[in-house]
């Protein structure tokens, strides 16, 4: 039988003024900023391949790649405090370690990537197959991840509002619209 009082525990967050308030997690705001850039990143790899002057998509991607990390390490700050609001030895804290180490290897990967392509000049060209091909993998790991940060809000409600607050929005609003769309 679960501890419902932990469960209530893991909706609020650790500090309110760094990870935002109760049932505004900062975290899943920041994580846009490396999911852009990344996927623009491949998006402009690709394209540097189908280009008469693919060197400016291949710095833009470069470039991509770096605003992306620093995103991620700013997520990855306000993540670490949804974290330890979640109960040691629970299913839900074993999800969000393994989002943490994908993430890490992620992002590591990312900066990688940025450190080969800033080599010398920068890309000259269209980007290397290697460097094209670690982004699509680092990509697709992302992917695993998000879908790992995604079970742990819809599935274990890490961070979001409980039943009850959430029934709020539910309620009949008197002299409002009776049907349908948004009052």
């Amino acid at each position: 039988m679960p501890d419902h009082r932990s469960h209530r525990h893991a909706k609020h967050p650790a500090s309110a003024a760094l990870a935002g308030p109760y049932g505004h997690p900062f975290h899943p705001i920041l994580v846009t900023v490396p999911i852009g850039a990344w996927t623009s990143s491949l998006a402009f790899d690709v394209a540097s391949h189908v280009t008469r002057d693919p060197s400016f998509l291949a710095r833009g991607a470069m470039w991509l790649i770096a605003l992306g990390v620093l995103g991620a390490v700013a997520a990855a700050a306000i993540g670490t405090l949804d974290l330890f609001v979640i109960p040691p030895a629970t299913r839900a804290f074993r999800t969000g370690v393994v989002h943490m180490l994908l993430n890490v290897l992620v992002t590591g990967a990312y900066a990688g990537n940025f450190l080969w392509r800033h080599a010398g000049d920068g890309p000259p060209g269209p980007v290397g197959a290697g460097m094209l091909a670690l982004n699509a993998a680092s990509l697709a790991v992302l992917a695993v991840s998000g879908y790992l940060g995604g079970k742990l809000a819809y599935h274990y409600g890490v961070r979001v509002a409980d039943e009850v607050t959430q029934s709020e929005g539910f309620v009949p609003v008197r002299g409002g619209a009776r049907s349908g769309g948004p009052s």
